[in-house]
């Protein structure tokens, strides 16, 4: 499924090299997101390429560092895909069921990751004064403390109950492979933005988070007996942003 990810990286290069001489919009962005017991801070540079004769629609690329934080929160089963949906295609994973089943958790008593990220960007003027977006983290690394995690499920020996594990630590490596073939920490965005001034604009944000952490001492053992160290919270967060153009 990392083929996925690298014919992403490879249409977007070639776009870029192609989309050289096209005028450009450029901005830095702060934004602020809230959820149930937990939250995330995130700081981004933002390159888009304005497309069209009236520069209505934009697409580009950005480097976003996002900060999550939370307590007492459940992370799940986060892959692989087979174990956790019930079809496995790129992107149709967005719609597949899920297999519940196979689902054990790991409770992280203070979560706290940063992740550092190249992003996917896409956006349209509605108007002089509104404009819609979208955004997503593409690639990039997560580091973050160790935390103390409690696991319930089946673990590596095969016996069932809850273990603690005193080192989970965040998940280091972030890829966008679609749903569950993801790995790691990635933020994206769906969000209005009005433009208070000339330079300076407000954001409306829904947020959705894909936050990873990988076990050290205690692993789950699945019923096919594939083991598993990564787990998985999936943050659905509104928030405010605020940019200021370049």
């Amino acid at each position: 499924m990392k083929r996925t990810g690298i014919v992403f990286l490879m249409l977007l290069s070639g776009y870029l090299l192609n989309a050289q001489k096209k005028p450009v919009n450029q901005f830095a962005d702060v934004a602020v997101t809230v959820g149930q017991s937990q939250g995330s801070v995130a700081g981004a540079y933002v390159y888009n390429w304005q497309l069209g004769k009236q520069k209505k629609w934009e697409i580009g690329v950005g480097a976003r560092i996002t900060s999550y934080f939370g307590t007492k929160k459940d992370f799940i089963t986060a892959g692989p895909a087979k174990l956790t949906r019930t079809s496995t295609t790129p992107f149709l994973i967005f719609f597949a069921g899920q297999k519940i089943e196979n689902f054990d958790t790991l409770q992280v008593q203070r979560p706290l990751v940063f992740s550092t990220n190249i992003t996917a960007n896409i956006g349209y003027h509605i108007s002089s004064k509104l404009y819609a977006g979208f955004n997503i983290d593409v690639i990039g690394f997560s580091f973050g403390r160790k935390e103390s995690g409690i696991f319930t499920g089946t673990n590596q020996n095969g016996q069932q109950g809850s273990f603690t594990d005193n080192a989970v630590k965040p998940t280091a490596f972030n890829i966008l492979l679609t749903g569950d073939h993801d790995r790691g920490t990635l933020n994206s965005e769906f969000f209005l933005k009005y433009n208070l001034t000339d330079k300076i604009a407000i954001r409306g944000i829904y947020q959705f988070l894909f936050v990873e952490y990988t076990t050290s001492a205690v692993q789950q053992k699945a019923p096919d007996g594939t083991i598993v160290a990564r787990f998985r919270n999936k943050a659905n967060n509104f928030g405010l942003g605020f940019s200021y153009k370049l």
